[in-house]
């Protein structure tokens, strides 16, 4: 029986549609129906299970998944014997405090012998402590943001993207516990033939990432600009340049990081690069 490695994904909610995009992206194809439990990839020896997002990482501490894509939330609040081997990039938000808008905030102190309530009771606890605070905790799954207006909590810590729900509910953020992002998980004791799958895996959705955060550029240049147009976008070793018919001038084509976009077009154009034409990078293999 050829060996499978079985990723875990959420059945439903923020993440899920996330992973079902990055495994496609990384080469994978495999079917994925309404209420559909598990599927095999067609392509590719993994085996995908759809479960609840808090159960990822106890399935994968008992192996019944290798791997789970899981926030990095509900990672760390479930304090399984797990290891992040990759984070993702999308799905960021932060856990953070926050009280009614009508409070005045005094600084972490404040929080003493106040209650908080929480779907994240092991991360707010780790934190009160790091911090020399004691309050009560009150875990609630679902709904956090009510809390204070029906008097049960002072406080609440929850997960934040916007903060809007928030702002609805008329409270403030006052405190970022944690950054969160989706991320792999794996069970620490993978055998080498799975671990040898989630490398290549691991490889392909590198390639995927790297892709999205970089753009190939093309341009037309003087030729006595190039050598410090090279400067600004050295590529990924460096740009290949074709000459062109018009005499003096040539064709550079290079990469440039998504984050330095509008700045680098900026230095370009003011060294005498014109028709410059950005293309999205499917994947990308250095």
């Amino acid at each position: 029986m050829n060996t499978l490695l079985r990723i875990a994904i959420q059945k439903s909610g923020r993440l899920q549609e996330g992973s079902l995009e990055l495994l496609k992206e990384s080469g994978l194809s495999f079917s994925n129906g309404k209420d559909q439990l598990k599927t095999q990839a067609r392509n590719f020896p993994v085996e995908v299970l759809f479960l609840r997002d808090d159960d990822i990482p106890q399935y994968v501490e008992d192996k019944v998944a290798d791997v789970g894509l899981v926030g990095e939330n509900v990672f760390a609040e479930k304090k399984k014997k797990n290891q992040i081997v990759k984070r993702l990039d999308f799905a960021k938000c932060r856990l953070s405090i926050a009280i009614p808008r009508s409070e005045t905030y005094g600084g972490i102190a404040s929080l003493q012998g106040k209650n908080i309530a929480t779907s994240y009771p092991n991360i707010v606890k780790d934190f009160l402590q790091k911090h020399n605070i004691t309050a009560g905790i009150h875990e609630i799954s679902g709904s956090v943001e009510i809390a204070p207006g029906i008097g049960l909590a002072d406080a609440i810590c929850d997960i934040v993207s916007t903060g809007s729900t928030l702002l609805g509910n008329g409270l403030k953020e006052v405190e970022t516990v944690m950054q969160s992002e989706a991320v792999i998980i794996a069970n620490p004791e993978l055998g080498p033939e799975k671990q040898k799958i989630l490398d290549k895996l691991l490889f392909r959705i590198e390639a995927v990432k790297k892709a999205k955060n970089n753009k190939y550029i093309l341009m037309n240049c003087p030729n006595e600009s190039i050598e410090k147009i090279t400067t600004v976008i050295p590529g990924m070793k460096s740009p290949t340049i074709i000459p062109l018919g018009r005499p003096g001038w040539s064709s550079l084509h290079s990469v440039v990081d998504e984050n330095d976009f509008w700045e680098k077009i900026d230095l370009l154009r003011e060294c005498g690069a014109e028709g410059i034409l950005v293309i999205p990078i499917e994947k990308m293999i250095v």
